[in-house]
């Protein structure tokens, strides 16, 4: 599933080359006019902080203006705000330091959701934007899954991995027009769970499947990740099998955004397993250990 960047103006690289070559392209240059990767993940950090506090300020606008329908707006949220923050990725630095800086924007949301799940603060337009029911304890499930599963793909695997855009794209686009197409269309229920249906079954496969290659071109822009049939083909096996997970019962039990992203991260693994890939020992050891491994992969793959 996982192949890396290829430089095409080069044939043989040693790999103190091929690392440095790969550290240069991935800083993409100075997007915030300073060389100091200290101050560029301070201006991504606020960025990227204020980005996504407008869009959850929007959707706490609209459900309580009654804009779209409730369950429309929770699931809008859902979509939007994890792949909305993807986009801001490239702002950081590499290596660990970008990695955490980023997913203090996460982080900072999993505190806010576990004081209001747990009563400590109150938040109706939160809660209106974010619970199924209007139970501030919601949030203490689904809400808080979401914001602990991007916490993660920062802080383990980051934008140099497939991983990370396969578990967001499927919890995030997947899994949110799964139910928003499921309840306009979805007809035709599961034989094997009555609260499923085949429509959206079949939207979260394709959604999530769609947002995955979409997100590998938007990366390799940058250079963390190559485009290549491999990995759509990785993609299209986790989004089949995400959307597997998600329509059986047990999976409602214990909530989408806990089993679908488990899955992505599960299956993801498997497909680099499978291929015996030499970065697979690098992405277990953490993000900061996946961009320096970069360069070992292109030395190798060259040499092949």
């Amino acid at each position: 599933m996982l192949e890396t960047t290829k430089d095409p103006n080069s044939r043989k690289l040693n790999p103190e080359l091929g690392r440095r070559r790969r550290r240069s392209n991935m800083t993409g240059g100075p997007i915030f006019l300073t060389e100091s990767p200290l101050a560029r993940d301070l201006c991504a950090l606020a960025f990227s902080t204020c980005f996504a506090l407008s869009l959850l300020r929007i959707f706490e606008e609209t459900a309580k203006r009654g804009v779209f329908h409730k369950k429309l707006n929770r699931k809008l949220v859902h979509v939007t705000i994890g792949q909305a923050f993807m986009l801001c990725w490239p702002l950081f630095s590499s290596g660990s330091q970008g990695a955490f800086m980023a997913a203090v924007v996460p982080g900072v949301n999993i505190v806010k959701v576990l004081l209001i799940g747990y009563g400590i603060v109150k938040d109706e337009a939160t809660v209106a934007s974010m619970s199924r029911f209007g139970d501030y304890r919601e949030l203490l499930r689904g809400p808080l899954y979401y914001a602990c599963t991007i916490t993660l793909c920062c802080v383990v695997y980051w934008r140099t991995s497939p991983i990370a855009i396969a578990a967001m794209c499927n919890l995030c686009a997947g899994d949110g027009f799964a139910d928003i197409i499921g309840r306009r269309f979805g007809k035709k229920k599961l034989p094997f769970n009555t609260d499923k249906s085949y429509a959206g079954t079949i939207a979260m496969a394709l959604a999530g499947f769609i947002a995955s290659v979409g997100y590998m071109y938007y990366f390799s822009i940058f250079g963390y990740v190559e485009n290549s049939f491999e990995m759509v083909r990785g993609f299209l096996i986790v989004s089949l099998t995400s959307a597997l997970v998600e329509s059986h019962p047990l999976s409602t039990t214990l909530d989408d955004n806990l089993t679908v992203p488990l899955a992505s991260l599960l299956v993801s693994l498997d497909e680099l397993y499978a291929m015996k890939s030499p970065i697979m020992l690098k992405i277990v050891q953490g993000s900061s250990e996946v961009e320096d491994a970069l360069g070992y992969c292109l030395v190798h793959h060259h040499d092949d």
